[in-house]
């Protein structure tokens, strides 16, 4: 299924000239990937801690595109100037998850949303990711079918941030919002598995 991160070549294909340019600096694909994590946490905390102030609502959509592009430029470093280890796999696993959290539980902080509904949401990411990961234990590639990965998620809640942050009433029907991301991420959990399993039939 059709899904944002089609996108990726193109998008590193922007950032491939700064991508070297931090090569040059010295700069590690580890380094970036804790970047975009502690980049993460820091504005998780903001939107918990304000209750989703307009500020810190609209400070998402930016915070997403960055982590977006730290997430393709520690890719590039490993793979494009020979800095791939066991320990950045690790990371790059556990920080998408920790950023995701971070990121997205918060809203639960927000009045009018559904503190359950949003764990939910984000316990079915997850799930998700997870399950990307776990194909590679049956000998397939690391799945990334959508139509609900990491990438599409950023822009589902980067429009939400913008939408609770001009009208904070829309809070209270944003549970039709959520249960869209819940189940579009459950398609995404069958479709990664399925994907797995075919490619290992």
């Amino acid at each position: 299924m059709a899904s944002v991160y089609d996108l990726k070549p193109r998008f590193q294909n922007l950032l491939r000239p700064l991508c070297g340019a931090l090569a040059g600096a010295g700069v590690t694909a580890n380094q970036v990937t804790v970047a975009a994590a502690v980049m993460s946490i820091a504005e998780g905390a903001a939107i918990l801690l304000t209750h989703g102030a307009r500020w810190a609502l609209l400070a998402l959509p930016p915070v997403l595109l960055v982590r977006m592009g730290l997430n393709a430029i520690d890719g590039m470093l490993a793979r494009e100037f020979d800095q791939k280890s066991r320990l950045g796999a690790i990371l790059n696993e556990l920080g998408d998850v920790v950023s995701d959290t971070a990121l997205y539980l918060p809203f639960a902080a927000i009045p009018g949303i559904d503190p359950l509904l949003m764990a939910l949401v984000t316990v079915v990411a997850i799930m998700g990711e997870m399950t990307g990961v776990v194909a590679v234990q049956i000998g397939a590639s690391r799945r990334y079918d959508g139509p609900m990965g990491k990438s599409d998620r950023a822009l589902w809640f980067a429009v939400l941030a913008l939408m609770l942050a001009w009208m904070p009433g829309l809070a209270r029907m944003s549970w039709v919002y959520l249960i869209g991301i819940a189940a579009l991420g459950l398609v995404t959990i069958f479709n990664r598995a399925r994907g797995a399993l075919e490619e290992r039939a």
